[in-house]
């Protein structure tokens, strides 16, 4: 199925270039059958997640409160001041000695911070992605900021995950982010685009 200037639209109502991205999404999902046969539930969950297209990077710009709210296993309430509105410390911290990050010191948790449309997170998946290219990891880190890599990342992830095989809104969010977050917007984008095909 061909991506549309008016079915991107519908997805990311909010981005202000919609035949760009159509085009790069038609040129990637040639690579990514599985999700262009069915491309609703890819374009509301990475309309979602990317806040229609616009962020590539993970931020983390939390305050403290935000930090224990979020973070809660990883911060005392002391902690959480010292490491407040400091998103490299943060990442550092909260994604250290995991997913083939290294310690809080080797700077892994902010290089290898959620990135592309899925914001994809930590070294091992970096690692996978790129060798799915032919790349390292540290230059999949700076491909997955492109415009095609962000798409080609969420495509990776997608079929690697299998997401293209989940049927429901909510199985395939809580395969992205553990959870249900964002679950309300995620299933009006869905029906909104269904409702555009």
């Amino acid at each position: 199925m061909t991506i549309t200037h008016d079915l991107f639209r519908i997805a990311c109502p909010t981005n202000a270039e919609p035949s760009k991205w159509a085009a790069i999404l038609n040129d990637v999902l040639k690579r990514y059958p599985d999700i262009a046969k069915n491309p609703a539930h890819f374009l509301a969950q990475t309309g979602h997640e990317s806040n229609d297209y616009k962020a590539r990077r993970e931020n983390l710009n939390y305050s403290a409160a935000g930090l224990l709210k979020t973070f809660t296993r990883y911060f005392t309430a002391a902690q959480a001041q010292n490491y407040s509105r400091q998103p490299q410390m943060i990442a550092n911290r909260v994604y250290a000695n995991r997913m083939s990050n290294g310690n809080e010191a080797s700077g892994d948790g902010w290089r290898f911070r959620g990135g592309g449309l899925l914001q994809l997170t930590g070294r091992a998946n970096y690692t996978a992605f790129g060798k799915s290219l032919g790349i390292t990891a540290e230059a999949a880190v700076e491909y997955i900021i492109t415009d095609a890599g962000a798409v080609e990342s969420a495509c990776w992830y997608w079929t690697t995950n299998g997401l293209h095989l989940l049927q429901t809104v909510e199985a395939v969010t809580r395969r992205i982010n553990g959870g249900v977050i964002g679950l309300a917007d995620r299933r009006r984008r869905y029906e909104r685009i269904l409702r555009g095909l």
